[in-house]
């Protein structure tokens, strides 16, 4: 797939599915694959294989390989795989290059977790990625201090196709748009649904979404409202999923995929608990209150 169509997928939702496991915490391939299968269904425009959503940093890279083994085939070509990849360099480009041999049609580099991590060298280390992978690249950036040159540095390489944004500093953002390439990078916005209509004023296309995993017909009613520059229908619709979102954002983004997965689960399908050191089960209150929220929206 062209780097030119990878970027019209990145304006619209990119959906990251959670992973399933089995009754003794094993990755579950073939319930993975249903819930690949479930957001591609849907519409959802791009879908990211072992993002955090799935919980990357969790599991081992044999098992992110079978999660991604798993999206390929419940997606069955019904919209680009965007396959995660990350940790150190080394182990990246491996991942990259396995995601072109299986049929992914792009990678997404996590932002490194290192704890001495400079701003100029996170940037090398994307720039790096894109330099040894045979697909488009997209960044995830969810780090502070960076500068408008860090930004534009990244947004002008040429095979990389999106820079997922993923920090709140929309002044940054605003600024790194107006200074990269109108040709290169796109900017999309990292933090979902909530802060997509804040993001697209200031010049960003798409979002991400962990809500597809259980509601994806509101994640493309938002899409569909911004897309037209409607800006009032994407904020009711973004104020029907305002508690979702907030339950997830507890305990420092603790219980994120916890929501998700324990959503999912109200709907029947069984995904097993999250794993350490995410939350790996919501409490009676929260639970409640999640129940009656998925009972309210009327979803299947």
């Amino acid at each position: 797939m062209s780097i030119q169509a990878i970027k019209s997928a990145l304006a619209g939702v990119s959906g990251v599915p959670v992973t399933a496991y089995d009754s003794v915490g094993e990755v579950n391939p073939e319930v993975t694959r249903e819930v690949y299968r479930r957001v591609a269904d849907a519409g959802i425009h791009n879908i990211v294989a072992a993002g955090n959503t799935g919980e990357f940093y969790a599991l081992t890279v044999d098992e992110i390989y079978k999660v991604q083994d798993a999206a390929v085939a419940g997606v069955n070509g019904k919209a680009p795989v965007t396959a995660a990849i990350g940790r150190s360099q080394r182990e990246a480009l491996q991942m990259a290059r396995r995601a072109k041999e299986i049929g992914a049609s792009a990678v997404m580099s996590h932002q490194p977790v290192d704890p001495f991590a400079a701003p100029q060298s996170q940037i090398d280390y994307f720039r790096g990625l894109a330099e040894g992978s045979e697909l488009p690249l997209v960044a995830y950036v969810r780090a502070d201090g960076f500068s408008v040159d860090d930004m534009k540095r990244l947004a002008d390489h040429p095979n990389i196709a999106g820079i997922k944004f993923a920090t709140t500093d929309l002044m940054l953002l605003s600024r790194a748009i107006s200074a990269s390439d109108a040709n290169g990078a796109l900017y999309v916005c990292g933090l979902a649904e909530s802060w997509a209509p804040a993001f697209a004023a200031v010049g960003a296309r798409g979002f991400t979404s962990g809500l597809v995993n259980v509601a994806p017909q509101l994640s493309l009613e938002v899409h569909k409202a911004l897309s037209q520059g409607d800006f009032e229908t994407a904020r009711l619709v973004v104020e029907k999923i305002e508690l979702f979102e907030r339950l997830r954002t507890k305990f420092r983004n603790g219980a994120n995929v916890t929501v998700v997965k324990e959503a999912l689960e109200i709907q029947g399908l069984q995904v097993g608990p999250v794993r350490v050191p995410g939350l790996p089960r919501l409490d009676e209150a929260d639970r409640e209150t999640l129940r009656q929220l998925i009972e309210g929206w009327n979803v299947k």
